[in-house]
């Protein structure tokens, strides 16, 4: 009959290999960010057309349709998350979702948390201010105005640091700051180019200004432990590339006269 020491430590032995099991089955789980049974889970902020929004109930736009090629391209099917923008990178970091793609420019702050796949699209950020604004160009934006920005993009982030935190009013999606300064609580708005036309054209009595506030490039985030999903997206982004279908995608949204 085995001692009572003996025993305690046959106990001990088997929960510190059942704790390395759990810890490994969980690793794994965050490693295989796209294995959810044949999906491709995608987080977006679908406030942001052309390249995602909702049209009669329906995700439609620029990486709503970049995504399905790519779910195709590696046989899965595209399930879209839509979340607030600033909770995309956290999701996508703890393997909750297998990528995010909202119009998302690369930043070294960002890649702290998560990996990018490939450029499959450049942009600018634009700056709408109310018709009739004394605000003619960039540099007639200043630290004692009020600017507004969707909280967590680029355009917050180089706003910030240009102009310091207490001219920033943030918004969580990108029509909240557009309505503040349609009634006049922001001074102008800070946001990507496309979204930015879409907003001036559903609101009377707003305007871009003509010169480019800063230029960018979008990219995919997946989680840094999916190297396997990143490289398969890569492979996509580049098929897609090469046959003109990302082109023929950009075009149905944005025309070459924009």
């Amino acid at each position: 009959m085995m001692d009572r020491k003996k025993l305690v430590a046959l106990i001990m032995t088997l929960v510190v290999a059942m704790a390395v099991m759990t810890g490994c089955g969980s690793a794994a789980s965050v490693t295989k960010a796209g294995d959810y049974e044949g999906e491709l889970i995608m987080a977006t902020n679908a406030t942001f057309p052309p390249y995602e929004f909702v049209e009669n109930g329906e995700y439609e736009g620029i990486d709503v349709e970049i995504a399905e090629k790519i779910a195709e391209e590696l046989n899965f099917e595209l399930v879209i998350e839509d979340v607030e923008f600033g909770s995309i990178i956290a999701g996508v970091e703890s393997g909750k979702y297998s990528m995010g793609m909202a119009g998302m420019t690369v930043t070294d702050e960002r890649k702290k948390s998560v990996k990018f796949s490939d450029t499959y699209a450049v942009a600018v950020q634009s700056v709408i201010v109310p018709a009739g604004s004394d605000i003619k160009s960039i540099d007639d934006i200043s630290a004692d105005i009020k600017i507004g920005v969707q909280q967590d993009t680029t355009g917050d982030i180089y706003a910030t640091d240009d102009y310091g935190d207490d001219a920033i009013v943030r918004y969580k999606a990108g029509p909240d700051a557009v309505q503040a300064l349609a009634s006049g609580k922001v001074d102008c708005v800070i946001i990507d180019n496309e979204p930015a036309k879409a907003y001036v054209k559903a609101n009377d009595g707003l305007e871009l200004l003509d010169s480019a506030y800063a230029e960018e490039e979008y990219a995919i985030c997946v989680s840094k432990n999916d190297d396997e999903l990143l490289e398969k997206i890569n492979d996509a982004l580049a098929k897609l590339k090469a046959d003109g279908t990302i082109d023929s995608i950009v075009s149905k949204y944005i025309s070459a006269e924009d």
